[in-house]
């Protein structure tokens, strides 16, 4: 599909190029993350590239001459550029489609990470407020009974016998 020289010799090559070497997965991820990003870089800048190359082609094909075959053949090369300029600007679509997937999955990641990260902040929390809620039962039950203990040792639970 790629006609006309449409975003040739672009597209990231293979895998790391043996640069994620010890560093990890997240180094890895890091190294695979800037050759996409660089790649997709390249792939805007030669699509940009090749619609100002195509319609600089075409305004200077649209000049009007009076011999009909020079006439014919440069309709055919407007037509031709046209076309390769449809093309680059659909790649560009195409890319900028692909940039809002990797956006949209990149977040849904990153959303994860961060709901992970605050429900263990929160299941803390709830484990400090049970032990906060057993300290306070329990000095609770103390408290209650040292105050039973008191009330009916007084004077004033004392049944008179009259």
């Amino acid at each position: 599909m790629n006609k006309g020289g449409v975003g040739v010799g672009v597209g990231g090559g293979g895998g790391m190029g043996g640069s994620g070497g010890g560093g990890g997965p997240t180094a890895a991820a890091a190294t695979a993350a800037a050759q996409r990003q660089k790649s997709l870089m390249q792939r805007v800048e030669t699509d940009i590239g090749n619609i100002v190359d195509n319609f600089s082609h075409l305004v200077n094909a649209a000049r009007v001459n009076d011999l009909p075959v020079r006439n014919s053949q440069e309709a055919f090369m407007m037509e031709m550029r046209g076309a390769r300029m449809v093309q680059a600007a659909d790649s560009l679509l195409k890319l900028v489609s692909e940039l809002k997937q990797t956006a949209i999955f990149s977040g849904f990641a990153s959303l994860n990470d961060h709901v992970e990260q605050r429900t263990a902040e929160f299941n803390q929390m709830a484990e400090k407020t049970d032990n906060t809620l057993a300290r306070i039962g329990e000095e609770a039950a103390a408290s209650l009974k040292e105050l039973e203990s008191h009330y009916y040792s007084s004077a004033a639970h004392k049944p008179s016998l009259t």
